[in-house]
């Protein structure tokens, strides 16, 4: 049974929007107004700053996979890549109307396409780049997806998923839903294990190249900067005793970076974010 209280997603963000107390998260979502000013403060983001330095130096043709309202197609477009936008709603305020008007009103090299990532209507090995932001746990079909995705892969293509939520146990599945801020408006959130995504990956042909953890790039930790995320730290390290011990341990910023690393290793919160940069190996079809 499904005790969401909307029916679209559409109409999930369209009530998000109109709350004043919900501004910030609307904001860190990328779904304030106008689309436009959205879009250009993600291709100026610390998040896309990071994401593009894992992609190819030379730019060809990119497939953004569960494109959304078009943010990471128009950083793609914005710098230097031809993109193919999937995405399987229709939406004008979340979906495939949202990016042709996008990629329309600024003469954007964007393609738009609606289509989920389990049927990529693209022949074998079409795409220099395939980038999917916060999708892998959506998948209908985790593996399928994964699959596809090798397919239109040119041989050593690469493939970059950031942001998928994790979890320990299939335990924790109910736990992380119930704490999204999202979930309960809509549905349709997922978090799938660690080696589940690897194994799919792996399955499907392609080559992990890293894993990224929870605190281990600003990547996953995002609309947190570093120094955000310093200081929140620094607020809860200095609530437990000897905490200023601690962070004068820690308070130097290659220390700091050590204690991101450790911070990945210990955390266990459900649904925690990782991103994967992986590759199609040479030779292959």
């Amino acid at each position: 049974m499904n005790d969401s209280k909307f029916q679209t997603w559409e109409e999930a963000v369209s009530w998000l929007i109109s709350q004043p107390e919900k501004q910030e998260l609307i904001k860190a979502c990328y779904y304030d107004k106008p689309l436009k000013s959205a879009a250009e403060r993600y291709w100026n983001s610390e998040e896309w700053n990071n994401i593009k330095k894992l992609f190819p130096p030379d730019h060809g043709i990119a497939l953004d996979i569960g494109a959304g309202n078009g943010i990471a197609s128009y950083a793609l477009a914005k710098d230097g890549w031809q993109v193919k936008a999937l995405e399987p709603d229709s939406s004008n305020l979340v979906g495939v109307g949202a990016i042709r008007k996008l990629a329309g009103e600024h003469s954007l090299p964007i393609e738009v396409v609606q289509e989920f990532g389990e049927k990529l209507p693209f022949e074998n090995q079409t795409f220099d780049l395939v980038f999917a932001r916060q999708v892998l746990h959506h998948a209908q079909d985790l593996q399928q997806l994964c699959n596809e995705i090798y397919r239109v892969l040119k041989p050593g293509g690469i493939f970059i998923a950031v942001r998928d939520h994790v979890i320990s146990s299939e335990r924790d599945l109910p736990k992380f839903l119930s704490l999204h801020p999202l979930h309960n408006l809509y549905g349709g959130e997922n978090a799938y294990l660690l080696k589940q995504y690897l194994q799919s990956i792996k399955l499907a042909g392609l080559q992990v190249k890293k894993v990224i953890a929870p605190f281990e790039n600003v990547i996953n930790y995002a609309p947190l900067t570093e120094e955000s995320l310093k200081e929140e730290l620094i607020k809860k390290i200095n609530r437990i005793p000897g905490g200023n011990i601690i962070y004068q341990l820690f308070s130097g910023r290659n220390r700091f970076k050590i204690l991101l690393k450790l911070l990945s290793i210990v955390d266990h919160r459900p649904g925690r974010l990782f991103s994967f940069v992986c590759y199609k190996p040479e030779g292959e079809k």
